[in-house]
């Protein structure tokens, strides 16, 4: 017998249930010392978790563990099967409905509780999760790939590239518009890469997400899906956006733009906020109906979209902070940056015992550009010395972008020019929404 087939248990209480040869999904009896009884089907353990006692899954539906320590007889009275998860068949297909692509790429939305560690691993495709959300056969004729199956963390600017060249490619064959489901920790940092690789878009690109897996009674993959899918297939939308929870409630879905968008918070489901802007658009779960709050890049039937996928990864990144240590720059320019953005503090400012590494990082051609980590708000170097003195040795204020924002630009501009003079013109100029002339008043909240 194979370990897998006893997934999570191992020392003394793996030998026993072998000894019985039990599996995953057998029902088994186990007899205590004191005379009790327990029966039920055998279920997997937390990896990580106590490594002491058996799981059961009683008829009741009840789950109860019993410490090895206490049994006295373990045998299989009956056969079964393992946990797993079966596929349901998809809705029949509605004819005249605008046509989505959902791209799978990963995460929360798209996955399930991994028992062999207690944690969520992606295991659902796109496909499972058209199946599984059968309200999207009557919003649209639903076209579900999976691209690739990582964890956000997991993504890297090459896997941008990847996605925004399919991406390109469903839009060329005429798709009404599309979704990508994607774990959320980084769904930002993918919809500013795709804001800035799919320029003029003629479509709805809109990323989604969950904060709760879809195998769990509190997920929100099923309404966030569906919101995403309705907006890709109604709105009139051109731009790049993230569609989540609005608020704490079920009722609706708002679309952030893609280069204005920031998770705030690790586990609501309400946890994206548009920075410094107004949401794009939202839907309305009960009534189906949209409602729009921008005035963003509308559908267009003209042929002006292009693709534009390269990016640079050698941007970094540095927030600043009280002893922060400038041969942390000097490292990153030795490692082959070519070019810093720089998380300064208020209206963009760093310690004076940064200067010289600054000047170091101009003077062998990196570029430094200056965000600031208060997330609303924006940059302004004229207010004080500080900020005087930071222009003066060549760093350029980013106005009002968020910093997330700027890295992904920065990894773009880098893909498309190695001229500086271009670098810092094209940082500078507006091409996503992601910097705006007068900085809209909302609440940080």
């Amino acid at each position: 017998m194979s370990v897998s087939e006893l997934e999570g248990y191992h020392g003394e209480i793996l030998r026993r249930l072998k000894t019985a040869n039990a599996k995953v999904g057998d029902i088994v009896k186990i007899t205590t010392m004191t005379g009790e009884v327990f029966e039920g089907a055998l279920f997997p353990r937390s990896e990580y978790g106590d490594p002491n006692h058996i799981v059961l899954k009683l008829k009741n539906g009840y789950n109860v563990g019993i410490h090895f320590q206490r049994t006295e007889k373990i045998e299989v009275v009956g056969g079964g099967q393992k946990p797993h998860f079966t596929r349901p068949s998809p809705p029949p297909k509605q004819p005249g409905l605008p046509r989505v692509a959902i791209i799978s790429t990963g995460g929360t939305i798209a996955s399930r509780v991994d028992y062999r560690t207690g944690a969520v691993q992606p295991a659902l495709t796109a496909a499972d999760l058209a199946s599984v959300v059968p309200e999207l056969a009557n919003i649209a004729e639903v076209e579900a790939d999976i691209l690739f199956s990582e964890l956000s963390e997991n993504v890297t600017p090459s896997q941008w590239k990847t996605l925004a060249e399919d991406i390109s490619r469903r839009i060329t064959e005429g798709v009404s518009g599309v979704v990508v489901s994607q774990g959320t920790d980084t769904m930002h940092y993918t919809a500013a890469a795709l804001s800035f690789a799919l320029q003029h878009l003629p479509v709805p690109v809109l990323l989604v997400g969950a904060q709760r897996s879809s195998d769990r009674p509190s997920s929100d993959a099923a309404s966030n899906l569906t919101g995403a899918v309705a907006m890709a297939a109604n709105a009139d939308l051109g731009v790049v956006g993230v569609t989540m929870h609005q608020d704490l409630s079920d009722r609706y879905i708002v679309a952030h733009r893609g280069t204005r968008v920031r998770k705030c918070h690790t586990s609501r489901r309400d946890a994206f906020k548009s920075i410094n802007s107004n949401p794009l658009a939202r839907y309305d779960l009960h009534t189906r109906q949209i409602e729009y709050f921008e005035s963003p890049p509308r559908r267009r039937s003209d042929h002006n979209f292009s693709l534009k996928p390269e990016f640079d990864h050698h941007a970094y990144l540095l927030k600043f902070y009280p002893g922060f240590d400038p041969q942390i720059i000097d490292a990153v320019i030795k490692a082959g940056a070519r070019g810093l953005v720089l998380e300064g503090t208020g209206l963009g400012h760093v310690s004076k015992y940064c200067y010289d590494s600054i000047r170091n990082a101009v003077k062998n051609d990196v570029p430094v550009f200056m965000t600031s980590q208060t997330i609303w708000g924006r940059v302004d170097l004229n207010v004080y010395v500080t900020g005087r003195d930071l222009l003066n040795l060549g760093v350029v204020p980013l106005e009002d972008m968020i910093p997330e924002t700027a890295l992904v630009k920065l990894m773009w501009v880098l893909g498309q020019t190695r001229s500086i003079d271009k670098v810092h013109g094209l940082m500078l100029q507006p091409i996503a929404g992601e910097i705006t002339e007068r900085t809209t008043i909302t609440e940080a909240a």
